[in-house]
């Protein structure tokens, strides 16, 4: 690496600014609130073999196993407390054609997960327990992403096109099987949604829209549309408390909003690149922000307050906070360089998941 090249990357992930104190009664002190040590841990990169891109990560529910999935159309599942080595992994093929975009855990089963792919249109659910795919659907709409209800029994996913669809787990007839089916729901605009915590309303926001909207479900009925970025929203999470919902956008800001009243509480502005995703910690204290940047931020929720910032091999597509634990999951791949290395592909781990 030329001293030039160092310099750059030195630069990209300097320690972001800090904004004013913060009032006393919002601080950890007063609260009684233990902070991890964030700095005592290093990032675990784990090289993923070949020149596949991973694209998403994602924690099962009782936080036992890890799925990452890519470009070479393998679901790779990991039970991070025993092994990250690349042939520990469990791998699940077959059910895709092309690249797989995202994968998602049902909430209410740590073996149930789906996955998804634009080029091949395909959403296929799977049980961990077995080495085949349990259902696939194919679909007219190229899906980007998918969210599980809050019992398992609905999913929603976005399209190339900007639009949300809604699918139900159930059974047409009585003596039927159940199975995964689209849903006869309106299809409205949107890029990314999440479900509330009681499941009977929804956000969603759109990459070209400056509001999120706020709607019930499953009538997708709109009842607040509050301003959230200037050129459009990218990411969306809600505080495992219910306290805060998050969105960041390609402005390279984080709105906390209060989802009683829907009024910004708080905007965190230490990122410098557009936001690709954002987590909640287990316990909602610490908000995990990946952008465009080489680094992850790790926030205090109730003050804004950075705390952490992760160096990364590449910007990170996706992070993800453990349902129980102070570790985060992220993936991505470095670019080539100019007589260097090929591009690595890596799955993450930083904080201690033993």
């Amino acid at each position: 690496m030329s001293s030039t090249q160092a310099k750059d990357e030195s630069e990209e992930i300097q320690p972001p600014q800090r904004p004013p104190s913060p009032p006393p009664h919002t601080t950890f002190a007063v609260r009684g609130v233990h902070v991890p040590n964030f700095s005592a841990f290093k990032p675990r990169d784990y090289r993923i073999p070949g020149a596949q891109a991973m694209n998403h990560v994602a924690w099962n529910c009782d936080g036992k196993k890890l799925a990452a999935v890519g470009v070479d159309k393998i679901t790779r599942v990991w039970q991070p407390e025993k092994s990250m080595d690349a042939r520990a992994a469990q791998m699940f093929s077959g059910g895709h054609s092309d690249e797989v975009d995202y994968v998602s855990w049902n909430p209410t089963h740590p073996e149930l997960f789906c996955t998804s792919s634009q080029k091949d249109r395909r959403i296929v659910f799977w049980d961990a327990r077995q080495s085949r795919n349990i259902q696939s659907i194919s679909l007219k709409a190229s899906p980007v992403f998918t969210t599980y209800s809050p019992d398992g029994k609905s999913l929603i996913f976005a399209s190339t096109m900007n639009q949300l669809y809604c699918m139900n787990y159930g059974k047409d007839k009585e003596d039927g099987k159940e199975q995964w089916r689209m849903s006869d729901q309106e299809v409205v605009l949107g890029s990314t949604a999440i479900f509330n915590h009681a499941g009977d309303g929804v956000v969603n926001s759109h990459h070209e829209q400056y509001t999120l909207r706020v709607m019930d479900f499953p009538s997708m009925i709109t009842r607040e549309s509050p301003a959230a970025h200037v050129g459009g929203c990218k990411a969306l999470a809600l505080d495992p408390r219910g306290r805060y919902f998050a969105s960041g956008g390609f402005d390279s800001i984080v709105n906390l909003f209060d989802p009683l009243d829907w009024i910004c509480a708080r905007t965190i502005t230490s990122c410098e690149h557009s936001i690709n995703a954002l987590s909640f910690s287990h316990d909602g204290e610490y908000l995990a922000i990946a952008s465009a940047g080489t680094y992850i931020d790790i926030c205090a929720t109730e003050t804004g307050v950075p705390l952490h910032r992760i160096p990364t091999l590449a910007p990170a597509p996706t992070v993800t906070w453990h349902p129980s634990k102070f570790v985060l999951a992220y993936c991505g791949q470095t670019k080539p360089r100019e007589g260097g290395p090929p591009p690595a592909n890596f799955v993450s781990l930083f904080g201690l998941i033993e």
